[in-house]
């Protein structure tokens, strides 16, 4: 099985925009799940960490000015290294930036760790409604900031007119084309958009179907319109597939993937021969990995994703990864080299030491790494 990752979630957003807010929510709804947060408080006096203390299973607090300022990212490491540790069981790590921080750098920090038990879980940007326009004024590098979401928060969002509400949303479009745009009040995202919640005896799973059952069970009253629940805000789509999956169409798929898909997850089996393994996928916005691990015994050979989204077209994606099974003789008849594909997300060693090897923080796309098959002979043992 693959070992499975910490993901490390950065929470960003200008003075006020609420990301404390959002950040105890997501602690008073983790379910079975264990938050470790990073609270980095500009000032010297911590007044989010005084905020959220007590409601986390494991914090530390980063004073004396903004994180992203560090030379290197030593400290950085210490942290995760102490949340990351097996014995602190930690499910999910949140990075609440100050609001001074620049998130590009914070991203740069996750990705050039040289902890190997951790994994870039995206960066949400959270907007204040009420104020974006004198922000953004006085801030124009929110705009910029915006670009590099995987995940935008409108939130305040009560606090002004639909129509408002309305522009807001197409001009956040307009500066993160592609990323999901949630609106929010007091801080109100299902956790499930971020990490997933899962029971305490439920820890060696490597990756939990999800179902919108799951999503309302602790948020359903009896009623039959959930229109108002965290979850009508995106969309869920579970997919198996007995068939293996062709690398080459998975990839194409993968590669253009549509704009709102926020979130992809699950197993995936090809069938190609010298291959005797599953490939976990973790995919956050234009963030993928995949995880190479041994079929357990007796374990169901089956592909199993779970798709997570704002406006996406559920029946258009199910159609789309139908297609990309192969049928049994086509998969006999593929080559080793068809797989080269997905063994560019497969993480090497020496990638810790080059960020830029895995997401490119300006561009939010993996570059193009070439592989030499002989170097990823461990991928097929």
């Amino acid at each position: 099985m693959a070992k499975r990752q910490i993901p490390v979630i950065v929470l960003a957003g200008f003075l006020g925009s609420g990301k404390t807010t959002l950040l105890n929510h997501l602690l008073s709804r983790a379910g079975g799940s264990r938050i470790g947060a990073v609270v980095n408080d500009f000032g010297s006096v911590e007044i989010d960490a005084m905020t959220v203390a007590g409601q986390v299973d494991s914090m530390v607090s980063l004073g004396n000015g903004c994180l992203c300022c560090a030379v290197d990212t030593s400290e950085l490491d210490d942290y995760l290294d102490r949340l990351a540790r097996p014995a602190a069981r930690i499910d999910v790590i949140v990075i609440e930036a100050s609001g001074l921080a620049e998130p590009q750098e914070l991203i740069r920090m996750i990705l050039a760790s040289e902890n190997q038990d951790i994994v870039y879980g995206g960066l949400v940007e959270v907007v204040d409604a009420a104020e974006f326009a004198r922000t953004r004024a006085a801030h124009p590098e929110l705009d910029r900031h915006l670009g590099l979401a995987d995940l935008v928060v409108l939130n305040k969002a009560d606090r002004v007119a639909d129509a408002e509400r309305d522009d807001l949303l197409v001009t956040l479009a307009g500066l993160a084309p592609g990323t999901p745009v949630i609106p929010a009040s007091y801080g109100r995202v299902d956790p499930e958009l971020l990490f997933d919640r899962r029971p305490r005896d439920d820890r060696a799973e490597a990756v939990r179907q999800l179902s919108f059952e799951d999503l309302v069970a602790g948020d359903d009253h009896g009623h039959e319109d959930h229109s108002g629940h965290l979850h009508a805000a995106y969309d869920s789509l579970s997919f198996v597939a007995e068939a293996p999956m062709n690398p080459r169409r998975l990839m194409d798929f993968l590669d253009s993937r549509p704009p709102g898909l926020y979130r992809i997850k699950g197993i995936v089996r090809f069938e190609v021969p010298g291959s005797r393994q599953k490939f976990t996928v973790h995919a956050v916005g234009d963030f993928l990995r995949f995880y190479p691990s041994p079929w357990a015994r007796g374990e169901e050979r089956l592909t199993q994703l779970v798709l997570i989204g704002s406006g996406i077209d559920t029946a258009a994606l199910r159609e789309e990864l139908e297609a990309c099974q192969d049928t049994e003789a086509a998969a006999q008849a593929a080559g080793e080299q068809t797989m080269w594909g997905v063994l560019r997300y497969v993480q090497d060693p020496e990638e810790q030491h080059d960020p830029e090897a895995r997401h490119d923080p300006e561009g939010r796309h993996d570059p193009e790494v070439h592989v030499d098959p002989e170097e990823r002979a461990d991928a097929w043992s």
